[in-house]
């Protein structure tokens, strides 16, 4: 039993950062009917531009590891809401009324050519974190051993997520973007400007993503110029098995997800481990297809 609550503690911090990334995914196809499949590289992005403030400039040696995380979290955020509102308007939007097949191609493209100027900005070799960049320390939750970096990880996208939450459902904006992502031609003639709801899920989501990109890097302590191919398709599965378009389902797939490679690790194979989720993907596809929350709350966001 200690065993079994270890690994459900480590399935919902790797799960809490597949959602993360999951939302970026469903924000954009609840409004635009798109999955963005450069959304990955600007995960990626996000781990690279941390890996610049705290290992290169060492950050947390100048402010110390806290402020500099928070700080660095600011920036990385910053940076992939830049890139994604510059992806949406070089490659979305002059087809945003041409053939869906064209805007996938466009996505693909993107992804392909972000990827390759991260590879060369940064190099193909890995990149490491710096281990003591957080302290050892080691917390007692429910008589099971939990280091600060795990619960770090975990409080941190769950914190934010509930922030998206509470701003989708709670702001005037996020009504507006409710509206869009239900019909777009019924909220432009309530007033709502969709071209802006547009552009700020192309700004909310990567800035999510960026945030995830910068916990993995500081979590497993490593990163590569092409981790964002097996994230994105994982966090891809995760918004599908929640509901794709459906905010609450990305984080219930996400944190679904993590338990689910987590406990398949641990007592099935660890040689499974990435293929238990795509062997979820396709029984959500064959069972449930539009994922565990009903298609009526998908398309509501």
């Amino acid at each position: 039993m200690a065993h079994f609550i270890e690994q459900v503690i480590f399935g919902l911090t790797v799960g809490s950062i597949y959602a993360l990334i999951a939302l970026g995914y469903t924000m954009v196809y609840g409004v635009m009917k798109l999955i963005n499949f450069a959304h990955g590289e600007l995960f990626t992005l996000g781990a690279f531009v941390g890996f610049v403030f705290l290992v290169t400039l060492n950050w947390g040696g100048v402010f110390g590891p806290v402020l500099a995380i928070f700080l660095t979290a600011l920036i990385v955020s910053g940076s992939a809401a830049l890139a994604g509102h510059l992806l949406e308007r070089v490659a979305y939007r002059p087809l945003r009324h041409s053939d869906r097949l064209a805007a996938v191609v466009s996505a693909l493209g993107a992804s392909i050519f972000l990827q390759n100027v991260i590879m060369v900005v940064w190099g193909a070799q890995y990149r490491a974190f710096n281990a003591s960049l957080l302290p050892t320390v080691v917390w007692k939750i429910a008589g099971q051993s939990v280091p600060l970096i795990r619960l770090f990880v975990f409080l941190t996208a769950v914190l934010t997520m509930a922030a998206l939450y509470l701003f989708i459902n709670r702001t005037r904006f996020g009504l507006a973007i409710r509206a869009a992502a239900i019909d777009q031609g019924a909220a432009k003639l309530m007033g709502v400007d969709v071209r802006k709801v547009i552009a700020s899920v192309f700004i909310i989501g990567p800035a999510l993503g960026g945030l995830a990109g910068l916990l993995v890097g500081i979590y497993y302590g490593q990163i590569n110029f092409n981790m964002g191919q097996m994230y994105g398709l994982k966090a891809f599965t995760a918004a599908v098995i929640g509901g794709i378009g459906n905010i609450p389902g990305a984080m219930i797939g996400g944190l679904l997800l993590g338990l689910l490679e987590t406990l398949g690790e641990a007592y099935v194979s660890g040689a499974w481990k990435d293929a238990l989720a795509f062997v979820a993907l396709i029984l959500i596809l064959v069972f449930r297809p539009t994922g565990i929350l009903s298609e009526r709350v998908a398309e509501k966001l």
